[in-house]
């Protein structure tokens, strides 16, 4: 006879988010506030030449203007009021990051518990707004410079500065009311749909220049299959796990004695997911999308920070691949895997691993073990996001194909997926939970729905 576990297992799928009603409100929710985002990609900043933008745009697609326009979800290439994107708000949070793992009053507030981390959210705000300001004024200056204004002058100026900031402060809002009221992460949600709203006009133009002959079939099959080959090595190792046999000794609570018994404890290769790809990737946009827009009328140093921080430069792929190891070790170390929380965690639980003295020595060993995986991670990152890179330089392709983008479809889907099935495990649970109830009441010979009798 199945145990109730595997009965859960059994009926868990697609056909019970009927009944889920709040995972459906809660999906519901989030695909109104993305096709509210969608929406403002769309609405243009006043002031802006439609046509000398759009041929712009299309002159710059396969460089630094398709990354752009891959994490603007399109916006940039038509200049919407979301055309800054997420990436103010993404840059705000790994500064604040920074200053609280190095400033001693950040990290005590970071201690404080929900207290402290509204607080170092308020700070995220703050630089939000601080670097959305700095970079809208660049991009308004940029866009005069390119000619692609029609009535240059400060009254410009200052509508695009308050649209484009208005237009991210909107942004953040919407990903945080996702992550607290829809399912999944409202930021990776907002940057997937970006890119996989772009992935159709892509596809197109990419498959009219096989037409043309301006790409060859092999080229054409060889993308293909590597974009198979990605998503598929990407799926495995998110997949991966470390895992470190815990040992739970024989104790007693009051008059209950509990039998001893090991569990494991998972350590994922990846375990800042997709967090180090989308922080490098925002560090590297953040001086070239004031940059990119002035054209000929750059000054020497923007005309350098192009030469040498386009896709496929050397100086960009290293760059790229330090802050990505960086930023793993730094989100892993800081955020999703703390050593010395786990270790305390596990000594409160009179949990140990064997051969390893709860504590201090406890906390060094998973030092060890996370270090070593941790490279593992990072160098399979680094190797997703720059290996279309270099073949996309090698190529020629003409559009922006960047393993970046890969990776956060992927994650993201597959993050989103193991939510969704966690609300349907439980609505699951709640179901088995009242007909086990309505059973044990049968059982004991009192009609369904009859009064308790004292």
């Amino acid at each position: 006879m199945a145990s109730a576990a595997e009965q859960m297992a059994a009926n868990t799928s697609w056909a019970a988010l009927v009944k889920a009603t709040d995972l459906r409100r809660r999906i519901v929710f989030a695909l109104g506030m993305l096709i509210v985002y969608r929406i403002g990609t769309y609405i243009p900043v006043p002031g802006i030449d439609g046509l000398a933008l759009r041929d712009f745009m299309d002159s710059a697609a396969a460089g630094i203007g398709g990354m752009l326009n891959m994490f603007t979800g399109g916006a940039i290439s038509r200049m919407g009021i979301f055309a800054l994107g997420i990436m103010p708000y993404i840059s705000a949070a790994i500064i604040v990051q920074l200053l609280s793992a190095m400033v001693p009053s950040l990290q005590a507030m970071k201690k404080e518990g929900e207290q402290g981390r509204k607080k170092l959210n308020q700070y995220t705000r703050y630089g939000t707004v601080f670097l959305a300001t700095f970079q809208a004024y660049g991009l308004a200056v940029s866009l005069e410079a390119g000619d692609l204004v029609t009535d240059p002058g400060w009254f410009f100026r200052i509508s695009c500065i308050i649209t484009l900031v208005g237009g991210t402060m909107m942004l953040m809002w919407i990903g945080e009311q996702i992550t607290a009221r829809g399912i999944g992460n409202g930021i990776s949600l907002i940057i997937f749909v970006g890119i996989i709203a772009e992935i159709p006009a892509a596809l197109a133009q990419f498959f009219s220049q096989g037409r043309s002959g301006a790409i060859s079939p092999a080229v054409i099959i060889g993308v293909m299959v590597l974009v198979v080959a990605v998503i598929a090595f990407v799926v495995f190792m998110e997949r991966a796990l470390r895992k470190i046999t815990i040992q739970y000794p024989r104790r007693q609570v009051g008059m209950k004695v509990y039998d001893g018994g090991s569990s494991h404890l998972p350590i994922k290769v990846n375990p800042a997911g997709v967090i180090p790809a989308i922080f490098a990737s925002s560090l590297l946009l953040l001086p070239v999308t004031v940059s990119t827009f002035s054209g000929q009328a750059a000054g020497p140093v923007m005309s350098t920070v192009l030469a040498y921080f386009g896709p496929g430069q050397p100086l960009y792929l290293l760059f790229f691949t330090a802050m990505i190891v960086f930023f793993a070790f730094f989100y892993t170390q800081n955020v999703s895997f703390k050593t010395e929380d786990v270790a305390e965690n596990l000594k409160n639980q009179n949990g140990f691993i064997p051969g390893i003295r709860p504590g201090k020595r406890t906390e060094e060993y998973l030092d060890y073990v996370v270090n070593r995986i941790v490279t593992v991670g990072a160098a399979y990152l680094a190797a997703v996001c720059l290996l279309p890179e270099v073949l996309r330089a090698q190529f020629a392709i003409p559009f922006y194909f960047g393993g970046t983008s890969v990776l956060i479809v992927v994650v993201v889907v597959m993050d989103t997926i193991s939510q969704v099935q966690s609300h349907l495990l439980a609505h699951q649970y709640e179901g088995l939970l009242e007909k086990s109830k309505l059973r044990g009441k049968r059982r004991g010979g009192k009609p369904r729905g009859a009064p308790s009798r004292r």
